[in-house]
């Protein structure tokens, strides 16, 4: 069967359902009387970003969230190049705001975060003028559960897992999750713990002359502790609202090592002690004319690292090093429909925000670093025919300063216009092909620029920031054909100039892990994406399109196909293949099993690493069942079950290679139990989320 066919027998199959679900369920509730309940939808694609539901999807929310960010088709994460999409470097964002941790603490922080505490992921691949400009790339926006009820609810969700690669290793989550409202006030409360074991181990080999050089050699034993608090408040002031928001994390870690290399053999001991905070105050004005909206935004963010490292041999202290940074923004929104075509909309805004960054290493500080940023922007959105238009710019203003210990940093204050513009013609509902341009800024992130080491290090490997670091400056094109959330083919290329790498240098067996400027560099890249359910092959082409289904609740075979391609000047690089196959089952007893298993080719190039291993292989299963009148979710999980999740790197124009494996194969549990209420509110509270202005009015998070 050619493509070109396949994709058309999927369309109209995913068009017959989109049309005759709505029609059964009303006539389910006209004849049973029994309350009308939107499904929710396990992928959904908009014009400026794809949408991934965590909380219906066991797949995704078995274990930990960054386990379940690794499986989104089209997302790569990697040790030597961080977090990326389809190509595009990745902004992280909770709940609308950045997160505003990076590196090895990000990490931390994911995997710190239970998966099914997370209602669902939005990847921006298009953001618009109202995000800031320097989201780069790409933004991933994690959300968390927004919405109270009329009555009381509660949600309890818990998981555990265990590992036995060399010894007996478990991990276990529990939150809880509370909220209500009523006609003066609404409120929610999240909280809960995670706790990790993890080994990972690693080798650094230089291969000169084809023998074989071991510099460094660790067999690391993770110990890993989470403990988070997401509280939320609504007050309403006649028509408009009050939203008071805070958040807490607090991580202490620690790590046991055993490394050996060339000239030296060691046990050493590191604790990272970090913590986050979160505060947020959104007044939200309302009018007579519903699509009118008005926002003051102020927002409060802190995070503190301290991190130190102790020989166990003989109780010295290597490393003292601690950050904290803190970050004040204040953003206004307004917008209105106008009239312009067949109808219009127009959104202008500011936003002014300040960090302050400072880092001391044995109580000396040798980094002080400020950035303060005044920004506006404008869009206007507009609709012709089958025509939907978006043009916006950003003009944005840095003062960037800063000191270290060998003195001031480049200063960076200039002024920025960043354009956006997006085409759209919509050939059938949930059906279009659309194209984007934007360009973009990167500021270096604090973990960069941070001069101390927060890694592990040893005689032979050193790791540190770069102060001097200059922002990025991104041109974004981008080019899609999608239809009914599921199957869609995009090309996307991203024009980076001042892009910040990370670099393995290694002089006379010595190796540095250093970030820099690199000048210029161009990603290509392509994506193909298409359900293929299994009665196509059964029951043929006429039959399939007989039956009447719900495309997540159907037996198939979802298809991810990317192409990514690195173009870096005065270097010969290839490109690299990325693939993703899903496939779901309904079992017998109305059990859900799903597979699913990412790889890639190798040889390709990621920035200056060329990849000798796939970055991500795995294949996870996961069993699933509802109780309880769909009360109680259980999952069985194996991740990694063949363990094939090894990953080994080459530095470009180096003899290092680089192996890196964890104990990725993992069996364990999950489950969400949400407890039951005999409030008859709980059995008559219409749709929350039938209408946007309904969903809007029980929105707890900004």
């Amino acid at each position: 069967m050619k493509i070109s066919t396949a994709i058309a027998l999927c369309l109209i199959v995913f068009g017959l359902k989109a049309q005759n679900t709505e029609n059964d369920s009303i006539k389910k509730y006209e004849l049973d009387e029994i309350v009308l309940k939107q499904r929710k939808k396990a992928i959904e694609q908009k014009a400026d970003r794809t949408i991934f539901d965590f909380s219906e999807q066991p797949q995704l929310n078995s274990g930990s969230l960054m386990e379940g960010i690794k499986k989104l088709p089209g997302l790569i994460v990697s040790e030597v190049a961080g977090m990326m999409y389809q190509g595009k470097q990745l902004e992280v964002f909770m709940d609308g705001r950045p997160l505003q941790i990076y590196s090895n603490e990000l990490t931390s922080f994911l995997e710190g975060l239970p998966a099914n505490s997370i209602e669902k992921v939005e990847v921006i691949t298009q953001p618009g003028a109202e995000f800031p400009a320097t989201s780069g790339g790409a933004i991933i926006n994690i959300i968390t559960s927004q919405r109270a009820k009329n009555y009381l609810s509660a949600t309890y969700s818990s998981g555990a897992s265990f590992t036995d690669y060399d010894k007996f290793r478990s991990r276990f989550n529990n939150s809880l999750l509370l909220n209500a409202r009523n006609k003066y006030f609404g409120w929610q409360l999240q909280l809960g713990q995670n706790y990790n074991e993890a080994l990972q181990n690693t080798a650094l080999i230089n291969l000169p002359n084809s023998v074989n050089t071991l510099l460094s050699g660790t067999h690391t034993n993770r110990i890993n502790r989470s403990y988070f608090l997401k509280s939320g408040l609504k007050i309403n002031i006649k028509n408009d609202r009050l939203l008071l928001n805070y958040d807490q994390n607090w991580n202490p870690n620690k790590a046991y090592v055993n490394a050996e290399g060339l000239g030296f053999a060691t046990e050493d001991k590191s604790t990272t002690k970090s913590g986050r905070k979160d505060a947020l105050l959104t007044y939200q004005k309302r009018f007579e004319d519903v699509d009118k909206k008005l926002e003051f935004i102020l927002n409060y963010n802190q995070r503190i690292s301290d991190f130190d490292f102790v020989s166990r041999l003989n109780q010295t202290t290597g490393l003292e090093n601690v950050s904290n940074q803190d970050y004040y923004s204040f953003k206004a929104d307004y917008s209105q429909k106008i009239k312009l075509l067949d109808e219009g909309k127009w959104s202008i805004g500011t936003l002014a925000d300040k960090l302050d960054f400072d880092t001391q290493s044995f109580g000396i500080t040798n980094l002080d670093y400020t950035r303060e940023t005044l920004a506006g922007y404008t869009e206007f959105q507009a609709k012709y025919k089958k025509m939907d238009f978006i043009v916006g710019g950003r003009a944005e203003n840095y003062d960037i300063t800063g000191t270290t210990q060998n003195g001031d940093l480049i200063p960076f204050k200039q002024f920025k216009f960043f354009p956006n513009a997006s085409a759209q013609y919509n050939f059938a509902p949930q059906m279009y092909f659309n194209m984007n341009y934007n360009k973009k800024i990167a500021l270096p992130n604090t973990s960069a620029l941070n001069p101390n080491n927060t890694n592990y290090q040893n005689p032979n490997i050193t790791f540190g920031g770069n102060p001097q670091l200059q922002p990025t400056i991104y041109d974004n094109f981008e080019v899609k054909l999608s239809a009914f959330d599921y199957a869609f083919i995009s090309y996307n290329v991203s024009q980076a100039n001042n892009q910040v790498v990370t670099r393995l240098n290694e002089t006379n067996n010595l190796i540095s892990s250093v970030n820099e400027n690199l000048a210029e560099v161009r990603v290509h890249n392509f994506n193909f994406g298409l359900p293929v359910p299994y009665m196509l092959f059964t029951k043929g082409l006429k039959k399939t399109m007989e039956f009447d289904f719900n495309p997540d609740e159907i037996n198939f075979l979802y298809i991810y196909t990317g192409y990514q391609k690195h173009d870096i000047p005065n270097i010969q690089t290839k490109g690299f293949w990325m693939f993703n196959l899903m496939s779901q089952m309904q079992l017998p007893k109305k059990i859900k099993f799903v597979a699913n298993y990412n790889t890639n080719t190798t040889g390709g190039n990621y920035y200056y690493f060329v990849g000798n291993k796939p970055f991500n292989q795995s294949l996870d299963l996961t069993f699933s069942k509802k109780f309880s009148n769909d009360n109680l979710s259980v999952s069985i999980f194996v991740n990694d079950i063949l363990y094939t999740n090894n990953q080994e790197y080459a530095p470009v124009n180096s003899n290092l290679v680089y192996r890196t494996n964890a104990d990725t194969r993992r069996v364990g549990f999950s489950l969400n139990y949400k407890i039951p209420t005999k409030n008859k509110l709980a059995k008559v509270d219409p749709n929350l989320l039938k209408k946007d202005n309904q969903e809007e009015d029980n929105q707890m998070v900004k």
